[in-house]
């Protein structure tokens, strides 16, 4: 089966394609295929903003469609950014985001926290298959570590007992969410 991942990110592009290695024939990026798309994720949970851009990117292929959603939920602040976590402080800011989630806790003593995915393939026939993935953890007092993209600098993983900015990529995706919803993905297929 060829699938055509349904991402901008080069980052998540990426990681997906190392831990779906050899699973699919072959596994493609928007512009590895010509599509020129950035589906407004504008669904309230994981999975509807997932299907939304599995279902657009559908419109502009026979192939069949990965799309993930992923956000930071940290339970101090209600689950926020939860949904809107690339854009807590405005359009895909990294640094930004992980400022204004440092500001947002400095009074805290909760720091708890934890990554989800859901991730949709829609198959060319329509059908989808829906799979998540959660990795807990907390959110440290200052970014620790240099590898991983997003909030990754800030997020201790209670699996690995350290920063998955300190961690390699093996290492990460081995318990990462994304790395989880994509195993479940795998032993639904």
């Amino acid at each position: 089966m060829d699938v055509v991942i349904a991402s901008n990110n080069e980052h998540k592009i990426k990681e997906i394609k190392e831990i779906l290695e050899g699973k699919f024939d072959n596994l493609y990026s928007l512009a590895e295929v010509g599509i020129d798309c950035d589906p407004e994720e504008n669904g309230e949970t994981f999975e509807a903003n997932a299907k939304i851009k599995a279902r657009e990117i559908a419109k502009h292929t026979a192939c069949a469609v990965l799309a993930d959603d992923t956000g930071l939920c940290v339970n101090a602040l209600g689950g926020a950014p939860g949904v809107h976590s690339a854009r807590y402080a405005g359009n895909h800011d990294h640094a930004a985001n992980r400022a204004k989630l440092l500001d947002a806790l400095k009074d805290q003593d909760d720091r708890s926290a934890y990554f989800e995915t859901v991730v949709v393939l829609r198959l060319p026939d329509g059908d989808e298959i829906v799979a998540n993935g959660r990795t807990d953890g907390k959110i440290l007092a200052k970014e620790q570590g240099t590898n991983g993209f997003g909030y990754d600098v800030l997020f201790y993983s209670n699996d690995l007992g350290k920063c998955f900015g300190q961690s390699t990529d093996d290492e990460k995706n081995s318990v990462s969410h994304r790395g989880r919803a994509l195993r479940n993905l795998l032993e639904k297929l």
